[in-house]
């Protein structure tokens, strides 16, 4: 009687091609991975993190910590969050190939939590090509690249969870346009890239909610190539502020046809700072912000491209629509220190 071996017996599916068994969902983050990864960096940053104790000597470069970010120009231009450089002396980038690059800051803007480094040397770099943080829906693929406890270009998937929050930083601002996302961040991956299915960068991660799970934020690219955009030319930003913080909604088609709107979204108001400008304006919880200075307001970034340091002890109008009534309120924004 011949004996049947049990491992014989099991059933296994034909081989096939690895790429085959690949599912959309599948193909589309490992795509994504690998078109990212080669503009993902490690960024490792020394400094004087805290005075020296009685009978300490002072270190000259005792070690901070280290985060993410990505190369988004051709000739080394490093993208990453402000809390990752902040207060740095020495900034080292390490690049996908194992290559480390001594890189300096160009400037960083606390109030978007977001900086701007230069890599000293940009031989072979691969710069990240920006989508459109305006046109992202809830529900679509998210990837976030990072490296963080230290394991370089770590992938992470998930979907877009909401859009228009609001999140208030390390340094105790509020950040407006936050994208919230379900792709698992940890220590490690503040300033890498947030990218959708076509690997355009969508947003910027800076941020995890602790204890909880899937409750991750990214800055909007949109608000980021903004930023970036100013700190190159100027190394900072000056603003002037209205004291209010927002998130970006859609108008029902009633209200844009009873008003005669341009646009079909606004900045809904969840909070007005006592005695900023805003609340000396009259400007109330629930409003929808839907003019400023003349021009149409579809969402934060709006606001954000017009409150500029001219923009300080100017008297201007806001427009918001409250209940059934269009209001216009007088206004003077004020510069931020």
């Amino acid at each position: 009687m011949s004996s049947v071996n049990p491992v014989d017996s099991i059933t296994r599916l034909p081989q096939r091609d690895d790429e085959a068994v690949l599912d959309r969902y599948s193909r589309t983050v490992t795509t994504v991975a690998a078109a990212v990864s080669p503009s993902v960096v490690r960024i490792d940053v020394e400094g004087v993190k805290t005075p020296p104790r009685p009978g300490r000597p002072r270190a000259p470069n005792e070690a901070i910590g280290s985060g993410s970010g990505f190369v988004f120009t051709p000739d080394g231009y490093v993208l990453t969050n402000s809390h990752v450089v902040s207060g740095a002396k020495r900034i080292m980038v390490t690049l996908l190939d194992g290559r480390k690059v001594p890189a300096h800051l160009v400037g960083d803007d606390p109030d978007t939590d977001l900086a701007v480094v230069r890599l000293h040397e940009a031989a072979d770099v691969t710069p990240v090509v920006f989508g459109d943080s305006s046109s992202l829906r809830v529900g679509q693929i998210a990837v976030a690249v990072g490296n963080p406890f230290g394991f370089d270009c770590t992938v992470t998937a998930g979907v877009v969870s909401a859009l228009g929050r609001s999140l208030r930083t390390q340094s105790g601002r509020l950040v407006d346009d936050v994208i919230q996302t379900d792709a698992a961040l940890n220590p490690g991956n503040s300033g890498g890239p947030l990218v959708d299915a076509q690997g355009r960068v969508i947003g910027v991660n800076t941020a995890m909610i602790l204890p909880a799970q899937g409750i991750c934020f990214a800055i909007a690219i949109n608000t980021a190539s903004f930023v970036v955009g100013k700190l190159i030319h100027e190394g900072r930003i000056r603003r002037s502020y209205l004291g209010v913080a927002g998130q970006n909604v859609p108008l029902h088609r009633r209200v844009v046809r009873f008003h005669d709107l341009p646009l079909e979204s606004a900045v809904f108001v969840v909070s007005v700072e006592p005695g900023s400008p805003g609340a000396t304006a009259g400007l109330r919880d629930g409003d929808l912000i839907v003019g400023f200075d003349g021009k149409p307001i579809a969402g934060i970034d709006d606001l954000h491209r017009l409150l500029t340091e001219d923009q300080a002890d100017k008297d201007t109008t806001l427009i918001v629509v409250r209940g059934s009534e269009r209001v216009a309120l007088p206004i003077k924004p004020t510069l931020r220190r």
